[in-house]
């Protein structure tokens, strides 16, 4: 099977790609006191030949928005000078590249000592799983305010794009997901209205022409079952909202790229999506590799997997861009070896997660 449709142009109204391959973001924890140095300019860099990266989550400027002091910050004269050293060098090699914006929320990290400041929308980390605070008005007003600088920051020094990280029960998703938002105000009767004011506050400060993305998940790191939609209306209902708020292309996160979403239909997440609301899509999930990423995470090798089933959906149409993780941490050159038929792919092992390479 050919994989020519992975090393097509992709032209929206905003955004031209020389290529659908984009490295998805995952967290590396190798920016202390939240400050990126050039160990992640260099990593990012030699990732340039994709069509576009989209860095690990950072953090955007709010008491408790992260919870590993070793994720980078989006904000402080410090962190945003390293951030536009990576802009630096990945426009130097060729490459296009966009940060994610992040807010944990009540999300727990078993690694390091929860921070005093974890807030969500109802203080849960999960159902019946009390962690940190929950929110004021006050509190949401300026955590949309933090998402909105943050973006603006990001295009005065230089990306191609931003995206908001709006999936696996961090803060944007545990204001749509019923498990972790049992608020009885308007920010609980209608669970997608925090989304909703973000991107609006995103798209007003960064005008109506710089590309936005926003990654969506229907399962959660605290329930790998949960559906924000049950069904294609209910998805339609979800997403077309967000996408006349001003986002430009939705990032469908899945743990396993080729399931589909709903019986009856081949079509997985971002194929719905697409269908659905009009605006291009991005599919990921365990893309190259043959073990479950979140499997992986936790210590599951994985050996190279063929991207025929994927490049054929591509080709034929179903999503637009295709994100690459675990892959991209231990190999690289990654897509340059699909573009040239190579077969000296890099296994992965969580032992990669230790280093920064």
């Amino acid at each position: 099977m050919s994989t020519d449709a992975l090393f097509q142009p992709f032209h929206s109204r905003n955004l031209t790609l020389p290529n659908r391959i984009v490295m998805a973001p995952m967290t590396r924890s190798f920016s202390p006191g939240g400050i990126p140095g050039a160990n992640v300019a260099d990593y990012y860099a030699r990732r340039a030949g994709v069509g576009l990266i989209v860095t690990e989550g950072t953090v955007v400027n709010r008491p408790g928005a992260a919870n590993d002091p070793n994720v980078p910050h989006f904000h402080g004269e410090d962190a945003l000078a390293g951030w536009a050293r990576v802009v630096e060098a990945v426009h130097a090699a060729g490459g296009r590249i966009a940060p994610q914006l992040w807010h944990v929320g009540s999300a727990i990290n078993r690694g390091v000592t929860p921070p005093a400041e974890a807030e969500s929308p109802s203080g849960l980390f999960k159902p019946e799983r009390p962690h940190g605070r929950a929110m004021t008005d006050a509190d949401i007003a300026d955590a949309i305010a933090a998402f909105a600088q943050a973006a603006a920051d990001a295009k005065r020094i230089g990306f191609d794009a931003v995206e908001l990280h709006g999936a696996h029960g961090y803060l944007i998703d545990q204001f749509q997901w019923s498990g972790t938002n049992i608020r009885e105000d308007q920010w609980g009767t209608e669970r997608g209205r925090f989304a909703r004011e973000v991107v609006a506050a995103v798209r007003a400060a960064i005008g109506p022409d710089f590309p936005l993305i926003l990654r969506l998940s229907q399962w959660k790191q605290q329930d790998y079952g949960a559906k924000l939609a049950d069904t294609p209306a209910a998805m339609e209902a979800w997403l077309t909202p967000l996408v006349d708020a001003g986002v430009d292309i939705l990032h469908c996160s899945q743990r396993r790229f080729w399931e589909p979403e709903y019986e009856g239909s081949p079509l997985n997440f971002a194929g719905w999506a697409k269908k659905l609301t009009g605006a291009p899509t991005i599919t990921v999930g365990s893309v190259g590799l043959t073990g479950e990423f979140i499997a992986g995470f936790a210590g599951e090798a994985s050996a190279p997997a063929p991207i025929d089933d994927v490049a054929k959906r591509l080709e034929d149409g179903e999503f637009d861009l295709v994100a690459v993780g675990r892959a991209l941490i231990v190999d690289p050159d990654w897509a340059e070896k699909v573009r040239d038929q190579r077969t000296d792919f890099t296994p992965f092992d969580r032992a990669a997660l230790g280093e920064l390479v």
